[in-house]
C-alpha cells in the first residue's frame, strides 16, 4: 500500500476506509451524551466505549454518548488527538497467530481538556442528560490510604480543589462540585461508575468521594451517601501502550493514519453491580454480566491475574525479559505463576459462580503468552505502589491468618524490593515509574544491609514486618535474588 492510499482517520474519511476496517453502522450525528468519563486512556477506549459502539452498531444506546474528560496535563495529547480525528480512534484487536481485527470506534462524541475550560466540563456534569459518570482514574486515583483505607487528603490537587471559591481541578473536585451544583437545582444525581482495579471499587469511590466531600460540606457528603449511586464492577481485557509500531503497522497494511490506536487481546470480561440511580444502558445485550454481587468475580480477577501480572514482571525483567508473552512462553515461570495461583491466589478467594477455575487460571497464561499484545514488562512493573498493597498483601495476610503458605507471595514482595534497586541483573538501569518512587528507590538502595527496610513502610505493608514467617520467607528470598538471581531462585524452588 502506497503512502499516497493513507487516510487520516476523522468522520470524513470513514466511508473510503480498507473495507477489511470496521467502521461505525449508525449515524454519529445522531448520538447525545449521556456519559461524561474521567481518564481517557487506552484501557477505557478498549471496554467500556468498546461495549457501547456494540450497542449503538445494534441501533441502541444512541442518546449514551461519552464525553471523555482529561484533568491532568499529559491528557493534553488525548484532547489534540481526539480533536484531530472528530473523536474517533481505531481499535485493534490482535490475536495469538498474527490477525490484527482493525474496528472504528465511535462512541465518544466529545472530549474536554478540564485545565482549558473547567466550567465547560462542570456545564457537562450538570446537564439532566448526564446520567453516568464512569472512572479510569488508576488505583492511585482515589487517594486512599494503603493502610488505614481512609482518604488521603495530602494530594495537592485535593487541597486546591478545598480551597473556599475555587474551580475544581481534580476528578474528585469536579464530581462533588457538580453533584452540589444538581442538588441546588433540583437536578437528580448521575450515577457514580468506577471501571478501576480496585476491590469494591464503588464501594471504595463512594467512601472517599464522600469523605472529601465532607471536608468541603456535610450536607454534601449526606447527600451523596444517601442518594448517589456507585456501582462495582470488575473489567478485564489486557491493553498495552501503544507503540509506534502499532500506528505504522495500522497505516501500512489498512491505510489508516490514527494518532493514538488502541491495540488490545482478543478476551474482554466485564462483571456490573445492577445498582444505578436511573436508566443505563442494555449492557447485558452485548455480553456485559449484570449481576448482584460482583465481589467473588473481582476477587479472582485481582488476585489471580492482576497478582499474577506482579509475580511475573519484576522476576521476568530481572530475568532479562522485557515483554509479558516472553516470560509466559518460559516453563520456569509458568510453573512459578500457576504454582502463585494454584496454592496461595485461590484459597483466598470465595466460591465465584459459573466460573472454572482451574480452566480460567491456564486461559491467563494463554492471554498471557499472547506475542502479538507485547504487553512491556516495564508497564507491569510501574506505579507498583498503588497494585501490591491491593492485589497482593491481602493474600499474603489471609495465607498467613489461616497458616497456609506464603513462599510464592513473600519472593513477588522481594522481587519487587530487589527490582526498585534500579539496576537489573545485567548491571543495566531500570526506570522504575512510581508515584513514591524517590521513597521507594531510596529504601530498596539498602536492601542488602537492612533487608527489612523496604517492607517496614507501614503506609504499604501494615503490620507485615512484624510477623516472623513473613520477615522469614521475604528474607530468604530477598538474599537469594541478590546471590544467585531470579532465574536461579526458582529453579530452586522447582
Amino acid at each position: 500500500m502506497t503512502e499516497a492510499t493513507v487516510q487520516r482517520l476523522n468522520s470524513a474519511s470513514l466511508g473510503s476506509l480498507d473495507e477489511r476496517v470496521g467502521v461505525p453502522a449508525y449515524d454519529r450525528t445522531s448520538i447525545s451524551p449521556g456519559i461524561v468519563h474521567f481518564g481517557v486512556g487506552g484501557f477505557h477506549r478498549a471496554h467500556q466505549a468498546m461495549y457501547l459502539d456494540q450497542l449503538m452498531n445494534d441501533g441502541e444506546a444512541l442518546d449514551w454518548g461519552i464525553v471523555g474528560v482529561g484533568v491532568l496535563p499529559h491528557d493534553k495529547r488525548m484532547a489534540e488527538v481526539m480533536a484531530a480525528q472528530d473523536n474517533l480512534y481505531t481499535l485493534v484487536v490482535k490475536y495469538p497467530d498474527g490477525t490484527l481485527e482493525p474496528r472504528v470506534i465511535g462512541s465518544i462524541v466529545g472530549y474536554l481538556f478540564a485545565p482549558d475550560d473547567p466550567e465547560a466540563v462542570l456545564a457537562r456534569l450538570t446537564d439532566p442528560a448526564t446520567r453516568i459518570v464512569s472512572l479510569t482514574i488508576t488505583e492511585g486515583g482515589y487517594h486512599v490510604n494503603q493502610v488505614t483505607g481512609e482518604l488521603d487528603a495530602s494530594d495537592p490537587g485535593l487541597a486546591a480543589d478545598l480551597e473556599p471559591g475555587a474551580l475544581p481541578g481534580s476528578a474528585f473536585g469536579f464530581i462533588i462540585e457538580a453533584l452540589a451544583r444538581r442538588r441546588a437545582a433540583g437536578v437528580a444525581p448521575f450515577t457514580v461508575m468506577s471501571c478501576d482495579n480496585i476491590p469494591g471499587n464503588g464501594h471504595v469511590a463512594r467512601k472517599m468521594l464522600a469523605a472529601f466531600a465532607r471536608l468541603k460540606d456535610p450536607s454534601l457528603a449526606d447527600f451523596l451517601e444517601s442518594d448517589v449511586r456507585f456501582p462495582n464492577c470488575m473489567v478485564d481485557r489486557i491493553t498495552p501502550v501503544t507503540a509506534d509500531a502499532d500506528r505504522e503497522a495500522l497505516a501500512s497494511q489498512y491505510g489508516v493514519e490514527d494518532g493514538w490506536p488502541v491495540v488490545c487481546e482478543p478476551f474482554t470480561q466485564w462483571v456490573l453491580e445492577d445498582d444505578f440511580g436511573g436508566d443505563r444502558p442494555a449492557y447485558e445485550e452485548v455480553g456485559v454480566q449484570l449481576v448482584e454481587d460482583v465481589e467473588p468475580y473481582e476477587l479472582m480477577k485481582l488476585r489471580l491475574l492482576n497478582a499474577s501480572h506482579q509475580a511475573l514482571c519484576y522476576l521476568g525483567y530481572l530475568a532479562g525479559y522485557r515483554y509479558a508473552h516472553e516470560v509466559c512462553q518460559d516453563k520456569l515461570f509458568v510453573d512459578f505463576l500457576l504454582g502463585y495461583m494454584d496454592s496461595e491466589g485461590t484459597p483466598t478467594l470465595p466460591p465465584v459462580p459459573g466460573v472454572d477455575l482451574d480452566r480460567y487460571k491456564h486461559q491467563l497464561i494463554e492471554r498471557f503468552a499472547n506475542p502479538e499484545v507485547r504487553d512491556t514488562l516495564a508497564r507491569l512493573c510501574a506505579e507498583s505502589s498503588d497494585r501490591i498493597p491491593k492485589w497482593l498483601v491481602p493474600v499474603v495476610r489471609e495465607q498467613l491468618a489461616a497458616d497456609r503458605g506464603i513462599e510464592h507471595s513473600a519472593l513477588v514482595i522481594a522481587s519487587w524490593a530487589r527490582y526498585a534497586e534500579g539496576v537489573d541483573e545485567q548491571g543495566e538501569p531500570i526506570e522504575v515509574v512510581d508515584r513514591l518512587r524517590d521513597k521507594l528507590v531510596e529504601r530498596a538502595q539498602h536492601n542488602r544491609d537492612e533487608p527489612l527496610l523496604f517492607v517496614s513502610d507501614r503506609d504499604l505493608f501494615g503490620d507485615l514486618v512484624d510477623d516472623a514467617r513473613f520477615v522469614s520467607a521475604y528474607t530468604a528470598a530477598l538474599s537469594s535474588l541478590h546471590e544467585h538471581g531470579a532465574r536461579a531462585t526458582l529453579e530452586a524452588r522447582a
